[in-house]
């Protein structure tokens, strides 16, 4: 009898403590352009207000943070900072729709990849971040551009018009530069948000 009247109090501790919220939290997996996981968001999916339901972006309530980062989505050069570089990464890769055809500006390590199934080289720009087991992971995007590649490693600002496009049957993201410059002071390497 003593288990039982445990078992209900717990269970009417457990629907009293859930609330009544219009809708649950939603765990989204963003993909990178080659398909992998980027990062888990959890996103409040109720709108903020029943009239502008269609129109509300989603805010982030464990993140408030997140919300600077959705706000920045209408500028007309979208400015990744160091402080929020993880974050604002991620949310291009999770809301692509809202930042194809816009321009990207932020600084990272210039890295270069050979295929060896295919020949082709491909540029990226990027910051080391949270990964499986410490900073080992990376965020940033392959950049394409007309005039002459730095070296490997150099510390570099990028300016560039984010694009899809498709190869081998997979779509994938990436900044066609206006501007690329080589600097001289370097930024942090290693980001965590």
């Amino acid at each position: 009898m003593k288990k039982v009247n445990l078992l209900l109090i717990a269970a009417l501790l457990l629907i009293a403590l859930s609330g009544c919220q219009a809708k649950a939290p939603v765990n989204q997996t963003a993909k990178n352009g080659n398909g992998t996981p980027a990062l888990n968001v959890i996103q409040n999916s109720a709108p903020t207000s029943a009239v502008t339901a269609t129109a509300t972006p989603a805010t982030y309530d464990f993140f408030p943070e997140m919300d600077e980062v959705a706000a920045a989505r209408d500028s007309d050069v979208i400015e990744i900072k160091e402080k929020m570089f993880v974050a604002q990464s991620n949310d291009v890769y999770i809301n692509t729709e809202d930042y194809l055809g816009k321009t990207i500006k932020y600084e990272g390590i210039f890295y270069e990849y050979t295929s060896e199934g295919t020949g082709v080289t491909y540029y990226s720009v990027f910051r080391y971040g949270p990964g499986c087991c410490g900073s080992d992971g990376s965020c940033g995007f392959e950049v394409i551009w007309d005039n002459e590649y730095p070296q490997p490693d150099d510390w570099v600002e990028v300016v560039g018009v984010l694009e899809e496009y498709d190869e081998g049957g997979f779509t994938y993201l990436r900044l066609a530069l206006s501007s690329l410059t080589v600097l001289e002071t370097r930024g942090a390497e290693y980001v965590t948000q």
